[in-house]
């Protein structure tokens, strides 16, 4: 069975200078190299989906400039549905300036543009995108307001939703009353809870935290330590996949997008399909830039039958 999936994201342009490290305050230092690359937590969670094999949407919005053609462009070439991204006419596309070091750790500031300047009136349509929909994502580099409604759609369709809650930020409880799985990282998780997320036990109680707010399912990407889950009164930690990172853009957003696109609605296979998302981010922190390092699922397979 084909996964469908909607994503309700940013969309950037990503520019990355490439330097030995990082400054420090105040300091001036030469980048050995600059690139840029599609990217977007929205967008490259989209493409992530849609190179595994999933049917995708995309709820978002673009300036009416340049960047944002080109960001069309790069999202209809992944088979990506866009008919519901909005052109905004006041802000510019969103854009991203990644500092990536020698290690192939990053620093990310992002100016959210369009993305930011969405409201619910982008949402006109989605109605009709909701009766077909298996899972819905969203993170937080477009408002809540607009997530939340989008979400509550969704549950009038039986929708599975989604929340990758980064750049971890002040959640609307009422948000987390339509999340059905909540998929932060350790520091995210952490902000979010003042939990530190430190031991099993420590996981478990953020589950639990996320519980009482409404939310049944929690994900925990650990990194290097793998994904702890706590869904449908089981939980565990699926172990990750040791390589030597390359650029870490976009790891994250390809777990997600890979999660989705092979996961049950039921959750039935959710240690198989978080086991596959995880080799998907590490063949995309083996090479250069946000979307163009996230792979095929063909790719993904013929790694995981490496192992």
């Amino acid at each position: 069975m084909t996964n469908k999936v909607a994503v309700l994201g940013s969309i950037n342009v990503d520019t990355t200078y490439h330097v030995d490290r990082f400054p420090l305050p105040g300091e001036t230092i030469s980048a050995n190299a600059k690139s840029s690359a599609p990217g977007g937590k929205g967008a490259n969670q989209a493409v992530a989906a849609a190179r595994s094999g999933a049917t995708t949407s995309f709820i978002g919005a673009v300036g009416n400039d340049s960047e944002g053609q080109y960001m069309l462009e790069m999202l209809k070439a992944d088979q990506i549905n866009v008919d519901h991204i909005a052109t905004n006419n006041v802000q510019g596309t969103g854009t991203a300036l990644i500092t990536l070091d020698a290690n192939g750790q990053n620093d990310i500031m992002v100016f959210g543009g369009a993305n930011q300047a969405m409201t619910v009136a982008d949402l006109d349509g989605f109605e009709a995108v909701a009766e077909e929909l298996d899972f819905l994502v969203t993170q937080f580099e477009t408002p809540q307001a607009v997530a939340k409604e989008a979400f509550k759609i969704a549950k009038q369709h039986d929708v599975v939703t989604v929340l990758n809650p980064a750049p971890a930020a002040a959640i609307d409880p009422e948000l987390l009353q339509y999340t059905d799985v909540i998929a932060p990282n350790e520091t995210e998780s952490e902000v979010l809870t003042g939990i530190k997320v430190d031991s099993e036990a420590a996981m478990a109680k953020t589950a639990a935290y996320f519980k009482e707010q409404g939310v049944q399912t929690t994900l925990i990407t650990l990194g290097e330590k793998g994904v702890y889950y706590s869904v449908n009164g089981t939980s565990g930690i699926v172990p990750a996949f040791k390589v030597k990172p390359v650029d870490t853009t976009a790891a994250g957003d390809t777990f997600i997008g890979g999660l989705v696109s092979q996961l049950n609605p039921d959750f039935s296979n959710v240690a198989d399909a978080i086991k596959y998302a995880q080799r998907a981010s590490s063949l995309t922190v083996q090479g250069m830039g946000a979307m163009p390092s996230i792979p095929t699922h063909d790719q993904v397979i013929a790694a995981l039958n490496e192992n």
